[in-house]
């Protein structure tokens, strides 16, 4: 014989409730059918667990329920490997024995002691799964203890706790809670859906397992584009497309900002082009009347910026404020945007005007002093057609090109003669301006005595 009593479990389940003292009972048979047993009750974690006998008798073919009480406490006192409770038992011919004759029985060790079973301590509710969601990095076997405690909790307390599941980004949690039958279209305090918040975390497994399990989203309410966008999760948008096609692309947030513009704030170009390419609006204006090249050049993106110039035309588009996106981009100090933005459009406005101090700023702000516009046209094509003297002569001293040719042939130098500005035409012949191409012309116009030219306008 190896054994003298039975336990009814293999395992002692405590339903824990945090704060709170808990108790567990089960119950050993004794198998002699003659004699009596004496059994002592031990645990690995005295500390924590104690029964309401350690000692006892158990008459022949009879059995004694025992209770294991855990102390109060506000978190499960969970172990690993788990704590267990040791039972020994040895024969009592005489039938009965007071406690402390029966402490001496087990205190010698001998073959007179039988080791009859080691039950495992488990826990189980609503406090332990909780508990172990919340310190899922911490607590190794995670997944064997979880579904262990899982079994003590009913669907809606399961159900309450798949937002902590979710947005610890653990698959195995999730899953495990879904299997365990939660509703998944549950919504957070804000009505947003389970897979609003999976989106959330980025973990794309965790959005694939909801989706498989027939997770739902509400386009008004569910702004998961716009999320992925901020993330730059291109995987993830390609996965909600794929999976709900009518998803709208040109969603709107309470700021009326789309996806685009989200991915733009943070200067995701791959979010943008992919949103671009389903169909996304990159011309979109949110409530302020901000484009997402408003959006990018706000913050400073330049890679976004350059990108949302070449697939827009919003370049010049200004906002509830009048400002573009370059009048954003220079209140903001983002000088590195300004030759995208087109830092030469004011450097011609500027060239135009006969602003020299706005010249000089946009020159030192790194504008492009040979930049042309949609005619081929240089800041100096323009000083010379006004006969801006001084504009003339600040481009020239930082490198502006005197033959610099338009789309139509046209030089600086051909420019100021036309319009009649003998003094800006001699200021670039000295700097070396070509004249062979004056030669044939019309009508005769005196410049530095001996330079005919044609005085039709442009």
């Amino acid at each position: 014989m190896d054994r003298l009593v039975k336990p009814d479990v293999k395992e002692v389940e405590f339903s824990f409730v945090k704060g709170e003292n808990c108790t567990a009972t089960f119950c050993l048979a004794n198998l002699m059918h003659t004699m009596s047993v004496a059994v002592c009750l031990s645990t690995s974690n005295p500390s924590v667990f104690s029964f309401s006998q350690d000692f006892s008798v158990i008459p022949p073919l009879s059995s004694s329920s025992y209770t294991i009480s855990c102390k109060s406490s506000e978190k499960p006192p969970l172990s690993t490997p788990p704590d267990k409770i040791s039972v020994r038992s040895a024969m009592l011919p005489i039938g009965k024995a007071h406690t402390d004759d029966l402490r001496r029985l087990f205190s010698n060790p001998g073959r007179h002691v039988f080791k009859d079973a080691s039950l495992l301590i488990s826990f189980v509710g609503f406090d332990v799964v909780e508990f172990l969601i919340s310190n899922h990095k911490r607590i190794p076997d995670l997944r064997f203890l979880l579904n262990k405690a899982i079994s003590g909790c009913n669907k809606s307390q399961l159900t309450a706790l798949m937002e902590p599941a979710i947005s610890s980004g653990k698959l195995g949690l999730v899953s495990a809670l879904i299997d365990a039958g939660v509703d998944v279209n549950v919504k957070d305090s804000l009505k947003r859906s389970m897979l609003s918040i999976a989106v959330r975390t980025g973990k794309i497994d965790i959005v694939k397992r909801l989706i498989d399990s027939h997770c739902e989203i509400n386009f008004a309410v569910d702004l998961v584009l716009h999320t992925a966008a901020a993330m730059n999760r291109v995987d993830v948008i390609e996965l909600l497309r794929e999976n709900f096609p009518d998803i709208p692309v040109n969603s709107v947030d309470s700021d009326g900002r789309t996806p685009i513009h989200t991915a733009a704030a943070h200067g995701h170009v791959g979010a943008i082009r992919f949103l671009a390419s389903i169909g996304g609006d990159p011309e979109a204006v949110d409530r302020r009347k901000w484009t997402p090249l408003h959006s990018a050049a706000a913050e400073g993106h330049l890679e976004a910026v350059e990108y949302l110039l070449n697939c827009s035309n919003v370049k010049y588009a200004v906002n509830s404020d009048g400002k573009t996106a370059f009048a954003v981009a220079s209140e903001k100090g983002h000088t590195d945007l300004f030759d995208s933005l087109r830092l030469d459009d004011a450097l011609h406005r500027t060239a135009r005007a006969g602003d020299v101090r706005g010249l000089r700023s946009c020159v030192a702000a790194g504008a492009k002093v040979n930049g042309k516009d949609q005619n081929g046209w240089t800041a100096l094509h323009r000083a010379a057609f006004k006969g801006r003297v001084e504009c003339v002569k600040v481009l020239l001293e930082h490198g502006a090109e005197a033959d610099a040719v338009d789309n139509v042939g046209y030089t600086p130098l051909r420019c100021a003669v036309e319009a009649g500005h003998e003094e800006v035409a001699r200021l670039l012949l000295d700097s070396g301006a070509k004249r062979s191409w004056l030669k044939g012309l019309r009508r005769d116009l005196n410049v530095c005595g001996e330079i005919p030219s044609m005085c039709c306008g442009k």
